[in-house]
C-alpha cells in the first residue's frame, strides 16, 4: 500500500513550508529515516526525513513551490507497485498532483506565479521596487552558499519562483564556471609579502539610505520575541561566579583531546545547567492553558548565531550525557544550522534554553524567554577582575549569568534558589566528571 508524504509541521508557529530540493529523485528507493528532500520555514532550511520505506512514486510539488502544512507533497511505495494516484490523493488529486501536471509535447509548462507572504505584524512590508538584496531574489541557503564561494548572484540564472536562486542553481553555477587562476606563490622560504590596509578618505556625498527587505528568520524571530515580550511577564536574576575552577579543569582535559575534539566552557555551563534543572522540575517546564508541564528530559536549547538571525540547536537528555558527549553534539548541531542543513528534532523540543555571548566580550546582558519554555540562562564572559578574599584583593575570573523566568510558572525565591544551586557544578567543576 503507497503512502503519502505530507508537509512536517517543524515549529508550534509554522503554517507552510518552501521545498527547496528533491534529495531522492522519482523511482529511487528510500530507507525509513533517510533525509527525502529540504524545506525551508522561517527558521532554516531543514532536511525533512521519510517515515516510509520504498520507492519515491511520485513527487507532488516542484522545487521553489510554498506548501502549507499537512499538504501531500510525495508518494511512496512499494516496487513495482501500480499506484492509482486519484484515488490515493481523493480530492486534493483531482485531475493531476499539483507540480506534476502532464503537458502535451512541445507545450511549456507554465509555472504558477509565487505567492506572496504578508508581512509579519508590527514590519511593514517593502514598497514595490525597492531594491532586494544584491537585486536579486535568492534563498537565504542559496546567499549562504554564494557568500562562502564568493559568487556574484548577479551571474547566477535563478529556477525558482520569479526567477529565484535556489541551492542547484548555486551548484549549477559552480560546476559550469571555470576554475580561478591561482595568484603566484611566494618563493620558498619567503613570507608571502603582507597586504596594505586600505586607507579611506571620504569624499562625496555619503551613500544614500538602503532598504533592506527582513529576511524569513528575522520575521520569525521578530514575531516570537515580540509574543514572548508582550505576553511572557518576565523577571531576571543575576549571579556571579567563580569560574577558575573551570578554566584550570578544561585546560587538563584539552591537553588530552585533539584539536577538533576541544571542550568549551559552554559545554560545562550545558551539562552543569542540566543537572541543576534535575532540583528545579519548575523551570524545566512550559506553561499549557492553566497547567505546567514539567517536562521528563532535559533538553538544552543553544542559541547559535546564523546568517540573519539566531536559531536555538537541542542538545537532548543533557544531563544524561558526558561533557565530551555534549561538546560533539553541540558542535555538529551548531555547524549544521550555519551550513543550512539542520534537520527537525536539532531545532525542537527544548525544555530550557542558554544564550552564551561570552566569546563577544560581554559582561552582562538579558535573555527573552523563548516559548513556550519557562525561562532562559544568559551568560556573559569569564573575566579577569579583581576580588576580594579574606580581606585582601587578589586576581580572580568571575562570570555573570542572569536568567530570564517565567512569572507565571515561578518566582524570584526559586530563580535565586537555581543560580546558587548551580554554583557548585561550577566552581567545583569535577562534579561533572562523577
Amino acid at each position: 500500500m503507497a503512502d503519502i508524504v505530507n508537509m512536517p509541521k517543524l515549529g508550534f508557529d509554522m503554517a507552510e513550508g518552501t521545498l527547496v530540493r528533491w534529495v531522492v529523485p522519482e523511482g529511487e528507493a528510500i530507507a525509513k529515516g533517510a533525509v527525502l528532500a529540504e524545506i525551508e520555514t522561517d527558521k532554516a532550511t531543514v532536511e525533512v526525513e521519510s517515515n516510509f520505506e520504498g520507492v519515491v512514486a511520485r513527487h507532488l510539488v516542484d522545487e521553489g513551490t510554498p506548501v502549507p502544512v499537512g499538504d501531500p507533497i510525495a508518494v511512496i511505495g512499494a516496487q513495482g507497485e501500480e499506484i492509482d494516484f486519484d484515488a490515493l490523493l481523493g480530492e486534493q488529486a483531482a485531475g493531476e498532483p499539483a507540480g506534476k501536471e502532464e503537458k502535451e509535447p512541445g507545450e511549456q509548462k507554465e509555472k504558477a506565479p509565487a505567492r506572496e507572504e504578508a508581512p509579519a505584524p508590527g514590519i511593514e512590508a517593502a514598497p514595490e521596487g525597492t531594491h532586494l538584496p544584491e537585486g536579486v531574489r535568492a534563498s537565504p541557503l542559496a546567499r549562504r552558499m554564494a557568500q562562502d564561494e564568493g559568487i556574484d548572484l548577479g551571474q547566477v540564472k535563478g529556477t525558482g519562483p520569479q526567477g529565484r536562486i535556489v541551492k542547484k542553481d548555486i551548484e549549477i553555477y559552480l560546476q559550469e564556471k571555470p576554475a580561478a587562476v591561482p595568484a603566484e606563490a611566494a618563493p620558498k622560504g619567503e613570507k608571502a609579502p603582507a597586504i596594505p590596509m586600505p586607507v579611506f578618505t571620504p569624499a562625496g556625498p555619503p551613500p544614500p539610505d538602503e532598504n533592506v527587505p527582513v529576511s524569513r528568520l528575522r520575521a520569525a524571530v521578530g514575531r516570537r520575541m515580540v509574543q514572548s515580550k508582550q505576553q511572557v511577564p518576565h523577571f531576571y536574576v543575576t549571579h556571579e561566579y567563580d569560574m577558575a575552577p573551570v578554566m584550570v579543569l578544561r585546560k587538563q582535559i584539552n591537553s588530552m583531546l585533539g584539536d577538533g575534539e576541544k571542550i568549551s566552557v559552554n559545554d560545562f555551563i550545558v551539562k552543569a545547567v542540566a543537572l541543576t534543572l534535575r532540583q528545579f522540575p519548575n523551570l524545566n517546564a512550559a506553561l499549557d492553558g492553566d497547567e505546567i508541564v514539567h517536562h521528563g528530559q532535559v533538553n538544552i536549547g543553544v542559541a547559535v548565531a546564523v546568517e540573519g538571525g539566531l536559531l536555538t540547536v537541542v542538545c537532548r537528555d543533557a544531563d544524561r550525557k558526558s561533557l565530551r558527549q555534549i561538546s560533539v553534539e553541540v558542535r555538529e548541531l551548531a555547524a549544521r544550522a550555519r551550513s543550512g542543513k539542520v534537520r527537525p528534532n536539532d531545532i525542537e523540543g527544548s525544555t530550557f534554553s542558554i544564550s552564551n555571548l561570552g566569546m563577544f566580550d560581554v559582561e552582562h546582558f538579558i535573555a527573552i524567554i523563548n516559548p513556550p519554555e519557562a525561562a532562559i540562562l544568559a551568560i556573559g564572559s569569564a573575566r579577569e577582575v579583581p576580588v576580594v578574599k579574606d580581606g585582601e584583593i587578589k586576581p580572580g575570573i568571575r562570570m555573570k549569568a542572569t536568567i530570564s523566568i517565567d512569572h507565571r510558572v515561578s518566582d524570584g525565591a526559586e530563580a535565586a534558589q537555581f543560580m546558587q544551586a548551580l554554583t557548585p557544578y561550577l566552581e567545583e567543576p569535577m562534579r561533572l566528571l562523577l
